[in-house]
């Protein structure tokens, strides 16, 4: 087993590190896991090359969503974002550019967060992770995602990735068709 398997499999845990803003809400960072779907067929729409990684809630019937939790002072923004997506999904890739920043009302109890999301290019899809036990996970279309997940906040960033690739692909295009 590699070293990078058996550190991903120690969680961290306790809010003693977490980060607060300046109101009091905690920081929390996330990434949608990503990848391109290899097909046999050249699909007309490119969105359905598009495929992202949902993860089960620990609290049972609460839906599908997106890899999450505490930004804490000792990382920079994008290992946190990395480690959360590491410690419930079980993915590693490359992190990208943030997708925004978004308040949000926890479901749990009455409590407002500040969010941040990255996409995530996955690289690697580990066999064993911190929560392997508590959480499944799952790859589908971006419409899929945006049914399963129960977060608005969360749609809105998936949104944003969608566009952001929709974007990238109109924008490849078009240097083709000037190239010809």
């Amino acid at each position: 087993m590699e070293l990078k398997n058996m550190v991903a499999l120690v969680a961290r845990n306790g809010r003693h590190l977490q980060r607060y803003n300046n109101k009091g809400r905690r920081q929390v960072v996330g990434c949608i896991p990503y990848r391109y779907k290899v097909t046999s067929q050249t699909s007309p729409k490119h969105e359905d090359r598009l495929e992202v990684l949902v993860i089960t809630s620990q609290r049972k019937g609460k839906g599908m969503l997106f890899p999450k939790g505490g930004w804490e002072m000792d990382e920079k923004i994008e290992e946190a974002a990395l480690r959360e997506t590491v410690e419930e999904a079980g993915v590693m890739g490359t992190v990208e550019d943030m997708l925004g920043k978004w308040i949000f009302k926890s479901k749990g109890n009455d409590a407002y967060y500040e969010g941040y999301m990255f996409p995530l290019l996955v690289k690697e899809q580990l066999d064993l992770w911190p929560e392997k036990d508590i959480r499944q996970r799952l790859w589908m279309s971006v419409e899929e995602a945006r049914e399963a997940c129960h977060h608005g906040w969360m749609k809105d960033a998936l949104n944003k990735l969608e566009w952001r690739f929709l974007s990238e692909q109109q924008q490849g295009e078009e240097k083709m068709d000037r190239a010809l």
